[in-house]
């Protein structure tokens, strides 16, 4: 699910080797430098370098930079995005197709999105449509991926999976932490029906966390302050007995890995709640290293060669080193991919546009709404690239490599989160960034529009004209 809780996140904004921090290269002196922007030599170098994008067929000089890579995150510079989505997924159908990309990972929640994923492949016998499946999507902001966008996606999917082998079939899966107690019920279901023994050590975290499951995590939070450990040694040692019963485990194999994750998503949000009450770049740390570790066990089950495709906001894949992130102590997924596959195994393709419409929500909680988003701040990123042209692009930034002025200035490049306030833009939502050491690649979407959830009112859905979408 969405950022927001440990959030720089108004603008937006865990460990195999714990207690290691990730080594954090030196990128931090390209922050330090403030100096008047040369508009027109930056308009002017975009102008030069920019691919115009109309259609899929555009798309081929970012293919070309992809290659071979292992690992490919495509970003939004928001969470309520419809040309976003539909691009994201026009890439994503042509890994997988044509590269063997074996799933998609967002920025979601394991438990929500492992039912969409079992749907895809064919083994969800009581859901008809995709639709039905995200219907069951309801932790705020429903929106994120309770859309007919990722409904259109999902019935692809599930339409290419037809009659591959299991090995074969095209995942979908979630990232995130946030899912405490939906994975607690989960462990709880899969260990009555397997492991009666071990349901009873589900049963004991499970209550330790109930008191505090009606504010999402605040309240365990605020009493953590006072007893540092409180239910600590109930997940890790659920997580160890899932662990080492897993050979006994001999049900469906990929069930048998979601029960673990379960568990795992258990001992890191319990991590992630304690850490909200310091503040500072903790918390944060431990839900995008949660995310990395996901993304690496779930390239590990996939086995040798696996190929993933990441779903999140451009500041969980834009590599945190070449933002003000850094002098935070922040790092993020992207970063993380890096350092651990080696910057060929893996390209890091960010999103962003001038004006149009988002859906967001004005306060944490608050109903969802399609609210306009301004024309871009002046001198910012996307004020530059509007300026080379009302066209939509493509950017691969090795070709600007030599660019000094974009090299070695840090320039606000704009950031939306679920929580939106347009009048409020002046004061955040632009992230210092120095784009081509950030990203391997950018999609400039000129004016963009708010993507349609499911969930828009009680009485029915309403089905966009243009579904399923094209691009």
């Amino acid at each position: 699910m969405t950022s927001g809780k440990s959030s720089l996140k108004g603008i937006i904004f865990d460990n195999d080797n714990e207690g290691q921090e990730p080594k954090q290269k030196d990128m931090k002196h390209y922050l330090t430098r403030e100096a008047p922007l040369d508009e027109p030599a930056i308009v002017a170098s975009i102008s030069r370098h920019a691919h115009p994008l109309e259609n899929t067929a555009d798309l081929q000089p970012l293919l070309d930079r992809i290659g071979d890579a292992k690992i490919v995150m495509l970003g939004e510079a928001s969470h309520g995005t419809h040309e976003y989505y539909t691009w994201r997924a026009q890439i994503s159908k042509i890994l997988i197709r044509e590269k063997g990309f074996n799933f998609i990972a967002v920025e979601g929640d394991w438990p929500d999105c492992y039912r969409l994923n079992r749907f895809v492949k064919g083994y969800d016998t009581d859901h008809k449509t995709a639709v039905k499946v995200l219907q069951e999507f309801n932790r705020w902001p429903t929106w994120m991926w309770a859309n007919w966008e990722i409904a259109a996606l999902a019935e692809w999917l599930k339409k290419y999976n037809t009659g591959l082998p299991a090995n074969k079939k095209a995942g979908f899966y979630g990232l995130d932490v946030y899912s405490l107690w939906e994975s607690m019920e989960y462990i709880m279901q899969y260990l009555q029906k397997t492991d009666p023994a071990a349901l009873k050590v589900a049963e004991n975290a499970y209550r330790c966390f109930e008191p505090y499951r009606k504010d999402e995590g605040r309240s365990y939070a605020h009493a953590s302050a006072f007893v540092p450990e409180l239910c600590q040694a109930e997940v890790v040692g659920l997580l160890k007995e899932i662990q080492r019963k897993l050979p006994q485990y001999n049900t469906d194999h990929e069930n048998v890995f979601s029960a673990e994750q379960n568990a795992m998503i258990a001992v890191n949000a319990e991590k992630y709640y304690r850490a909200m009450i310091s503040g500072g770049p903790n918390s944060w740390n431990i839900r995008d290293t949660h995310m990395a570790n996901t993304l690496n066990r779930l390239l590990a089950f996939h086995g040798e060669g696996a190929k993933a495709i990441v779903w999140q906001h451009n500041t969980h894949i834009g590599d945190a080193r070449a933002t003000d992130m850094a002098l935070e102590g922040m790092w993020n997924t992207g970063e993380l991919a890096r350092t651990q596959y080696k910057n060929k195994n893996v390209v890091l393709v960010g999103f962003g546009s001038y004006q149009g419409t988002v859906m967001a929500g004005q306060s944490w909680g608050a109903a969802m709404q399609v609210l306009q988003m301004p024309k871009a701040r002046k001198a910012s990123w996307e004020y530059l690239l509007h300026g080379a042209g009302e066209e939509n692009k493509v950017l691969i930034m090795n070709d600007f490599s030599g660019d000094h002025m974009l090299m070695e200035n840090h320039i606000g490049h704009r950031a939306i989160g679920v929580v939106y306030n347009s009048l409020h833009e002046r004061y955040g939502n632009y992230v210092p960034t120095v784009v081509p050491l950030r990203y391997d690649a950018f999609i400039y979407l000129d004016k963009t529009t708010a993507l349609h959830p499911l969930h828009i009112k009680p009485d029915g859905d309403q089905i966009p004209e243009t579904y399923p979408f094209g691009v």
